[in-house]
């Protein structure tokens, strides 16, 4: 099984209840830094950020992701969050969705491998494709 494992720089938390509500995940846990040991302490200021989010989403798959502590982040590049979905009208709402707040980098349309395909960047910097698949593909 191969899931994602997403970081952010302190909107772990937002991200995943807008998933959740966006995609119609289930958040199965949310630890903060402050849930660690005594012996794993979160540096000063952190005890809020999420150390550990798990998302189950309709379809099986799972999301997980972290806060980052600032040196420790790095932009997301060089990949993006594939999102397959069968009706292109749910497609395009839940790319709209995702893409809302962020950037369009591929408006939804169809294509020649895709009932309905786009690109975007959600307002958390992650990178998204949302692909309703043409018969066959």
């Amino acid at each position: 099984m191969l899931n994602a494992y997403l970081f952010y720089q302190d909107t772990c938390e937002a991200a995943f209840n807008y998933y959740a509500k966006v995609l119609g995940g289930k958040i199965d846990a949310m630890m903060r830094s402050s849930d660690a040991p005594p012996d794993m302490a979160a540096a000063p200021g952190r005890e809020k950020t999420i150390m550990h989010a798990r998302m189950s989403l309709p379809d099986g798959s799972v999301l997980m992701g972290s806060d980052a502590p600032s040196e420790h982040f790095h932009k997301p590049q060089g990949f993006s969050i594939s999102l397959t979905v069968a009706d292109p009208a749910e497609g395009e709402r839940k790319f709209n969705a995702l893409a809302d707040g962020g950037s369009v980098t591929m408006p939804f349309s169809k294509t020649f491998w895709a009932k309905g395909f786009g690109m975007c960047v959600d307002k958390f910097g992650i990178p998204w494709m949302v692909n309703c698949p043409a018969e066959g593909m």
